[in-house]
């Protein structure tokens, strides 16, 4: 039973609901925020469907482009009704969404009872009574399986880019010192964390501003160096001024997986000179040439954006050559989004909204084409696979070429062999699809 004192903490300090939209940043910024609210003695859940009458929901919003924004505000919505109709306590909103439109939603929504930005954790952690704990920095309460991590090296950013509102959102690049990151990496493998997902708004950007250089190949070894640590996977590599040294680092590295996320978004010269990209065709096509002279194996993932102010025909067919040319491992492909405040935003948003859905269709099914033959190309060859969860009849996986979430999973028949969620196992795949492959334990 609980004593007299632990039933008043427990009315000052009710549950504290998270919920999480958009990207693997703000997961990551999520489980910051719910660490601390642990090391405060609050209780913290997250995404739980039962909200409780006393809850306090926080909802990490995404600010990024049209879909997001409409899911982020629906969200609130949701919760805000929900408040109105007494079944819970507060609803307090963060992230990029009130970071870029605070005014705005106060406006709109004004019975949320508290709006904070993206760089407001102890202003919120205040109003919910926790203090910010600097002997916490570091310690997170994970949301994903505890055997992978998304790790955030930087936040924000200072490319220029015609389309992105990230800037706003985030502010300038600001690179987490090598020890800082170590130490979390060492704390992260301590409980259990095996794969180390590298996250920032731009990757290759890390250290500029603290060392001088791009520095990410250094940070690279020292995470590679720490034992428990067996996959370190790269995410949003910016292509222009890309550092070299971190495809040699991860060649001679075998826990830093051959894989590379790199959006470059379009290969028009003219869409990448208005998409202020810093980066021409050729450099491009010698960029991902490069790196795959290095690690012929290597996994190259990159997004598109179809449908940007001006983009003609020529444009689209040009695009949809090198796609089919190029062969990316990984590829997504989304509709452009007229954001207020960026400098595309000045431009004629002139693509109908139907031709745009039309061309990102057609890239993709030639990527899904792509994919369905490197995929049969795997077919009889036996993989080290980290199984990430059981889901129905199967145990699902993935591949040192795959992320969670985005990229292709393994497959394998629970009544085949046991396996254990966390723990890799030599898989053997027996047949593939577009997206998916089936396979076997080795025995």
């Amino acid at each position: 039973m609980k004593t007299r004192l632990e039933e008043v903490e427990a009315v000052k300090k009710p549950r504290i609901n998270v919920v999480t939209l958009g990207c693997s940043k703000n997961t990551h910024d999520s489980e910051v925020l719910m660490g601390q609210l642990k090391g405060n003695k609050i209780d913290v859940v997250h995404e739980d469907q039962d909200v409780r009458e006393d809850d306090i929901v926080i909802i990490n919003t995404c600010g990024f482009i049209d879909n997001a924004k409409q899911e982020s505000i629906d969200t609130i919505l949701e919760y805000s009704a929900l408040k109105d109709q007494g079944k819970l306590k507060k609803v307090i909103v963060t992230g990029c969404l009130s970071e870029r439109y605070k005014p705005e939603l106060e406006q709109e929504i004004p019975n949320v009872d508290n709006y904070f930005g993206t760089n407001d954790l102890q202003e919120l952690l205040t109003s919910v009574g926790a203090d910010y704990k600097y002997e916490l920095v570091g310690e997170r309460l994970l949301t994903t399986p505890s055997h992978f991590s998304y790790f955030k090296i930087a936040e924000g950013c200072n490319r220029p880019c015609s389309f992105c509102a990230i800037p706003l959102m985030r502010g300038k690049h600001v690179s987490k010192p090598i020890e800082a990151l170590v130490q979390e990496a060492k704390y992260l493998a301590k409980n259990g964390t095996q794969e180390l997902i590298l996250i920032a708004q731009d990757l290759t950007y890390y250290g500029l501003d603290l060392y001088g250089k791009r520095n990410l190949s250094d940070l690279l070894k020292n995470l590679s160096d720490i034992e428990g640590i067996e996959w370190i996977r790269l995410q949003y590599a910016y292509p222009s001024g890309f550092p070299m040294d971190i495809i040699d680092v991860m060649k001679e590295r075998s826990n830093i997986c051959n894989y590379l996320d790199m959006p470059l978004q379009h290969i028009s010269d003219n869409m990448l000179k208005s998409m202020r990209r810093g980066i021409t065709k050729q450099k491009t096509i010698d960029l991902v040439n490069s790196i795959r002279d290095i690690i012929p194996d290597i996994a190259l993932r990159t997004t598109l954006i179809g449908g940007y102010p001006g983009e003609t025909e020529d444009d689209f067919e040009e695009l949809k050559e090198w796609v089919a040319e190029t062969k990316f491992d990984r590829l997504g492909c989304f509709t452009y989004s007229h954001e207020e405040n960026t400098h595309a935003h000045t431009l004629n948003d002139d693509v109908p909204d139907e031709v745009k859905n039309a061309r990102v269709e057609e890239i993709m099914e030639i990527q899904q084409n792509i994919s369905f033959e490197k995929n049969q190309l795997k077919v009889g060859k036996t993989f080290r696979v980290m199984i990430d969860k059981v889901e129905g009849d199967y145990y699902v996986g993935r591949t040192e070429f795959d992320s969670p979430e985005v990229d292709n999973e393994v497959l394998i028949p629970k009544q085949a062999d046991y396996l254990t969620v966390g723990r890799f196992a030599e898989i053997q795949i027996d047949r593939a699809d577009d997206f998916d492959l089936y396979g076997s334990v080795v025995k």
